[in-house]
């Protein structure tokens, strides 16, 4: 269960109250997730999400990552908007966290997406980069080369057996002279974590993009890289190429490649596959048994790696 920082509705009630949403009528922990802590917020004026942003989550960031969320909503997505208060601030505090109530999004996340589901998501991602382009604000990619050499090296302090053998074959790809496959081509902000998770269906269609806390400006086709990942392959890591297909052709419908992105598209997933590799790999590492949850196992992020940069994906 997803929620590591407990909130009682005593507790709540000051903060609710500084955004005019009156009386509080229910508080209900989320149990999805991984990185913040989210209740269902009802009160008479309707249903929200709180969310208290935990340590892997930047401070600093939030204000960009809530106004691309708030950009997004503005153009016609289907993403939430943070809620401000008398004072136009968005983002407070609580039990000691950063804190926030955004819009509450209807639907579920899909645990097996149809093809038709995954040409929508990947449509709904091109969409994103296409509204977003004129977004303003600058955030460089938090898990970007730099902080991925820093995971490996922390790693590196504590692997052991099947870790250790995981490490060296991430090490050419966190190496200082990697080269950037990224390199020249189009940027701009970007989710940087479009899982099914983080992908509501209502209908038959996408009715709720969340997450953003990762969002950052960077390659483009590095997030269509990213979204593959994510979408086209089975819980062990194998892949779905009908999927990867479906994915890659929704998006394309709405935001066709350039050639240098097609070309760039499997050592951009390579990286992709690393970063997530390394991050669950650190998780199940440097473990606190007091956690709520459990960490993932790094091996399928470490079987896509083999597939990126051993299958090419078809143009």
């Amino acid at each position: 269960m997803a929620v590591f920082t407990p909130v009682e509705e005593a507790e709540a009630e000051p903060f609710i109250s500084r955004f005019g949403l009156g009386s509080l009528r229910a508080l209900t922990p989320i149990a999805e997730g991984v990185e913040n802590t989210n209740y269902r917020l009802d009160t008479d004026q309707g249903r929200f999400v709180l969310t208290l942003f935990e340590g892997r989550t930047d401070e600093a960031a939030l204000p960009f990552c809530l106004g691309l969320t708030r950009h997004a909503a503005e153009r016609g997505l289907p993403c939430a908007s943070a809620l401000v208060d008398a004072g136009g601030e968005a983002i407070g505090r609580l039990n000691g966290r950063p804190a926030a109530i955004l819009d509450w999004l209807p639907g579920v996340a899909k645990t097996e997406p149809s093809l038709d589901d995954q040409a929508a998501a990947g449509a709904l991602l091109a969409r994103l980069h296409l509204a977003a382009a004129d977004y303003p604000a600058e955030r460089a990619n938090p898990v970007g080369a730099a902080a991925r050499r820093a995971l490996f090296e922390r790693c590196d302090t504590r692997a052991a057996g099947a870790d250790r053998r995981i490490l060296e074959r991430l090490a050419p790809w966190v190496a200082a002279h990697a080269p950037d496959p990224a390199a020249g081509l189009p940027r701009g902000p970007i989710h940087a974590d479009y899982f099914p998770d983080n992908l509501l269906f209502e209908g038959g269609a996408p009715s709720g993009l969340i997450d953003f806390y990762f969002a950052c400006v960077d390659a483009l086709a590095y997030d269509l890289a990213i979204a593959l990942s994510a979408w086209g392959f089975d819980a062990t890591g194998a892949p779905l190429p009908a999927a990867l297909h479906a994915f890659q052709s929704g998006y394309e419908a709405v935001r066709p490649l350039s050639a240098a992105e097609r070309a760039a598209l499997p050592e951009l997933g390579a990286v992709a596959a690393v970063r997530f590799t390394l991050t669950r790999l650190h998780d199940r590492l440097f473990h606190d048994p007091a956690a709520l949850v459990t960490p993932k196992d790094p091996a399928p992020f470490l079987r896509r790696l083999d597939w990126w940069t051993g299958a090419p994906l078809a143009a």
